[in-house]
């Protein structure tokens, strides 16, 4: 049985990240909100819980706080930021709110030896984000490092194998972070790297030829990663029961809706049925400026597509869908359900509308996870690794109107874009790259004559966790190549712009 890591999420920005950060050092980690029952705890029987961070003080009136009763469950317990505040609240310690939040960098001493702090500096940068000070360790609890805004950073109890910290180790902002999970993972919870891949696709295609049976199944491909591995999965197990059906909604990238057809059918044997509704979603577009209203015009029109074409299959009863962890993580938070979940990309609705059973073969993995199914399961290493794209496509880079001609302006200068990139090797070093149409015209010169055409920008981004991104330092040579290219091959366009904002307070896509 492979050994699990509960982790019960406070209310924190980075419980995902914590999730990730555990399973990268191949232990099974699974997310749970903080009023898990005591009883299913004991059920789920995981080898460690991590109690995650959280924004709130202990005191405030709606403060999450955990039963007592679960220090005293006999399982290696990891206490981060608030849960720390919160140990010391519930186990008798003394825990006061600070006048002001203290976030961001800061800097420990390890004053004790800590089997926590092993093999780390006796004096490290730290990420810190917490609300509330501890002015007294629990009894039996021993400090173990200290900072000079957080006298009691770190504290534990071995007997109980408690040990609480009041910074993120999961962030890597925090130099020994690693290390302090691995510290925690494998010489404190005695846990075995055992989380393989492998394992969880056999599993998987057992699963899936249980469920299914003799009846038949479809699968929306939009071109991306997940919804391509999770359709792959599904086709390793029941083989033509499946139909995979790719609607080219007008707003992909260049030649995408050929090199899907040709990935998946030719390339990988996927029974797959392409529709071109390229006239039908520029028709809802049409005269549409406002990026939330573009989001569910496409998303309604796929639904609508998608519908019509899975009608003319006999027997079908289930729908695959590419539901990732984290979008399962966001469902359970305490914080509620994110407000704009990207529905149409998951098909949203289409299941209950249509009687169909669901059939989710990557809801367990992270990204990063299932990229490493995807090449497991034949997909080529530069299409498993290709930038993120959003679900609604260049219609949130496009701003203003969508219609043909503009789509096919940002096709060819966003081509020219990740070309040039690619060219330079340095595709995998961005974490995201790609150019926006703006509705914006300016004076130039071409030749002899002046023109008055298109504003585009470049937008290239450095991240770890797409919560915070950094923009890339486009060396200049590569930037003069883009700009020179656009504005001489692309039809259209007589100036680029290079985006220098980071996220926050920038978001990443500029709709």
């Amino acid at each position: 049985m492979t050994q699990t890591v509960l982790v019960l999420d406070f209310g924190s920005q980075y419980t995902q990240l914590i999730a990730r950060r555990i399973r990268e050092h191949r232990v099974y980690s699974f997310v749970h909100p903080f009023d898990l029952a005591l009883d299913k705890i004991r059920e789920l029987a995981p080898t460690a819980i991590v109690l995650s961070g959280g924004p709130q003080s202990v005191y405030a009136e709606a403060a999450p706080h955990c039963s007592r009763e679960i220090f005293d469950l006999g399982i290696p317990i990891l206490g981060i930021c608030y849960s720390m505040q919160l140990a010391a609240f519930l186990l008798g310690g003394r825990v006061e709110a600070a006048a002001e939040r203290e976030y961001g960098r800061a800097e420990v001493d390890v004053i004790r030896d800590s089997p926590l702090f092993r093999n780390t500096p006796a004096h490290q940068r730290v990420w810190a984000s917490h609300g509330d000070n501890i002015l007294a360790a629990p009894p039996g609890f021993e400090v173990t490092a200290s900072s000079p805004s957080a006298p009691i950073a770190a504290f534990e109890n071995r007997e109980r194998a408690c040990y609480c910290i009041q910074f993120h180790p999961e962030v890597t902002h925090t130099e020994a972070g690693t290390q302090i999970l691995k510290n925690f993972l494998f010489d404190i919870a005695k846990c075995q790297p055992s989380w393989d891949l492998g394992d969880y696709r056999r599993r998987k295609v057992e699963e899936i030829r249980a469920q299914v049976g003799d009846r038949h199944v479809i699968a929306a491909v939009s071109g991306g990663v997940d919804s391509s591995v999770a359709a792959l999965l599904v086709a390793e197990a029941i083989g033509d029961q499946l139909t995979a059906i790719f609607v080219d909604n007008g707003v992909l990238r260049k030649h995408e809706a050929m090199q899907v057809v040709s990935r998946l059918s030719e390339g990988l044997g996927m029974h797959i049925v392409a529709v071109d509704a390229r006239e039908r979603f520029y028709e809802k577009l049409a005269g549409i400026e406002d990026p939330e209203v573009k989001r569910k015009r496409i998303g309604n029109e796929f639904i609508a597509v998608f519908e019509e074409e899975a009608k003319r299959i006999p027997n079908v009863e289930f729908l695959v869908q590419g539901t990732l962890y984290p979008d399962v993580i966001e469902s359970v938070s305490i914080k509620g359900p994110s407000s704009i979940i990207k529905t149409h990309h998951n098909v949203g609705g289409l299941p209950e509308k249509m009687g169909l059973k669901l059939i989710e073969p990557v809801r367990e993995l992270f990204k990063d996870e299932v990229r490493r199914l995807g090449l497991e399961l034949g997909l080529e290493e530069e299409f498993v690794w290709r930038h993120p794209f959003p679900g609604p496509g260049l219609a949130v880079r496009i701003l203003g109107e969508v219609n043909a001609a503009r789509v096919e302006i940002l096709q060819n200068a966003d081509e020219i874009v990740i070309d040039e990139i690619r060219k330079a090797d340095l595709y995998r070093e961005t974490s995201q790259a790609f150019a926006v149409l703006l509705p914006v015209r300016s004076v130039g010169v071409m030749g002899d004559e002046r023109t008055y055409e298109n504003v585009l920008a470049i937008r290239a981004v450095t991240t770890t966790d797409f919560m915070t991104a950094d923009w890339f330092r486009m060396p200049h040579d590569v930037l003069d190549r883009m700009a020179r290219r656009i504005v001489n091959e692309v039809r259209g366009v007589n100036r680029v712009v290079y985006d220098i904002s980071s996220k926050p307070p920038s978001t990443i896509e500029w709709e």
